[in-house]
């Protein structure tokens, strides 16, 4: 039943106003400016490396879905700053690969789940994935949670092109990453990913496959506080 009951909450925030590409260059220090300092910085959210950590599903007449781990990632993915700087040498040794069978040619959606959401620390700004695409007119859009819970898609764009690519998308400002009035934790979730496959290219088997997923976020509340500055929590 939950599960139906999210599918539904997806199908009703997909309205076509909503299905609108993002541009390619984004620049994080100039989203939602509204504090006299930041401190962006890119933040490792997934690496797909645990393929018991995700869960694929597709409506059962419209297909079967798999998914595996498989050795390889991209090869243009440069390590992130602040872990080189800090000694951390992470694993990126897998890929996250899901394989949808299509029965026939119908509309239907394509869903990459978290076992469990994923929480982002800071205010985001960006969030980006690589991803293999097959070069296919199929739409990718990542689902999240804002601070008080609600579900948001935002689109990525399609996945019309060959080999790995770097996909982006700006995290809007009129999404809710904190409350002012309350102070405390900042931040949203990352849920999940949502393919809607291209109607006339939903045949015969269609592979896609994700890695390295990061954000850019503003760490200055949590990174900055002074010793002696008391914590808005009472």
């Amino acid at each position: 039943m939950k599960k139906l009951c999210y599918t539904a909450v997806l199908v009703m925030l997909l309205t076509p106003a909503v299905l609108v590409a993002q541009p390619q260059e984004i620049d994080p220090g100039q989203l939602g400016v509204d504090a006299a300092q930041q401190r962006l910085q890119e933040v490792s959210v997934s690496r797909f490396e645990d393929p018991g950590f995700w869960r694929v599903s597709m409506s059962l007449d419209s297909g079967v879905i798999t998914y595996r781990r498989l050795e390889g990632g991209p090869m243009d993915a440069e390590p992130i700053e602040a872990e080189v700087e800090a000694g951390i040498d992470e694993q990126d040794r897998y890929v996250l690969g899901v394989k949808a069978e299509f029965f026939r040619r119908r509309a239907t959606n394509i869903f990459i789940e978290a076992e469990r959401p994923i929480p982002i620390p800071g205010v985001s700004k960006t969030l980006s994935v690589w991803v293999v695409g097959r070069n296919r007119n199929h739409r990718l859009s990542v689902v999240l949670n804002d601070y008080f819970g609600n579900l948001v898609v935002l689109p990525m764009g399609e996945m019309n092109f060959s080999g790995w690519q770097q996909m982006e998308v700006a995290i809007p400002p009129s999404i809710p990453q904190e409350d002012m009035y309350i102070g405390g934790d900042r931040g949203i979730e990352f849920v999940g990913f949502l393919i809607q496959p291209a109607l006339m290219q939903t045949f015969g088997s269609y592979y896609v496959y994700f890695d390295d997923m990061r954000v850019v976020t503003d760490l200055f509340a949590e990174e900055v506080r002074d010793p002696d500055d008391m914590v808005d929590s009472w």
